[in-house]
């Protein structure tokens, strides 16, 4: 499956984003570019060393796994004797100018036929002008059968792409702040004290009485 046509699809529209920068912004990605890839696909973020949670899922890996599977870490879809090396995959990929090609298989079970897949993985630019983003494809070749299905990596390519062209900036709109003539901003005293408070006097609460 390292030739799978869905993959090269995906990978063929990264590198056309791409356009020789280290990577694409996340803005940039449309699905329907993803197109007829895009159940296939998905969106992770990396959200500590080596672990990256889904925050977008074709309706194609929720039948792998029975389950919505966004918010899920992506390390849910493989072998647990292998994820050590996933996650070290992951940090590779977010560490750049690297992708990633990886041929899993999933053993026969009960109701579970043997099946191959393929796993691609490119890393995106968000808007914190990082990349801790990933966007991938999962190519199964088989039927599901029972899910959950779980993947042990069978190899993984460690592909350099060259970068011809510098990383795009993400411009972020100025935070205006408030100005004493803005009719929404809050009046505020000068300086570090609290305006005082207007003095209302108040009837006493006791009474002389002499005699």
């Amino acid at each position: 499956m390292r030739s799978d046509p869905l993959i090269q699809q995906v990978v063929g529209y990264w590198e056309a984003l791409r356009a020789g920068r280290p990577a694409p912004l996340r803005a940039e990605v449309e699905p329907r570019g993803l197109e007829p890839a895009r159940d296939r696909v998905f969106l992770a973020e990396r959200i500590a060393p080596g672990t990256a949670r889904l925050r977008r899922a074709g309706m194609a890996l929720n039948e792998i796994m029975g389950m919505e599977v966004r918010g899920m870490p992506l390390s849910a879809f493989v072998a647990p004797p292998d994820r050590d090396a996933f996650a070290a995959t992951i940090e590779r990929v977010g560490a750049g100018p690297v992708r990633a090609l990886l041929q899993l298989e999933s053993l026969a079970g009960p109701g579970r036929p043997a099946i191959a897949a393929a796993l691609a993985l490119l890393p995106l630019v968000n808007d914190r002008d990082e990349s801790p983003l990933l966007l991938g494809c999962l190519v199964c070749d088989g039927a599901i059968g029972l899910p959950p299905r779980r993947f042990s990596v069978l190899s993984c390519a460690l592909i350099r792409y060259a970068v011809t062209a510098p990383a795009t900036r993400v411009e972020r709109p100025a935070r205006r702040r408030p100005t004493a003539t803005d009719p929404a901003a809050p009046e505020t005293p000068k300086g570090l004290h609290e305006a005082p408070a207007p003095f209302t006097p108040s009837p006493p609460d006791l009474r002389l009485v002499k005699g």
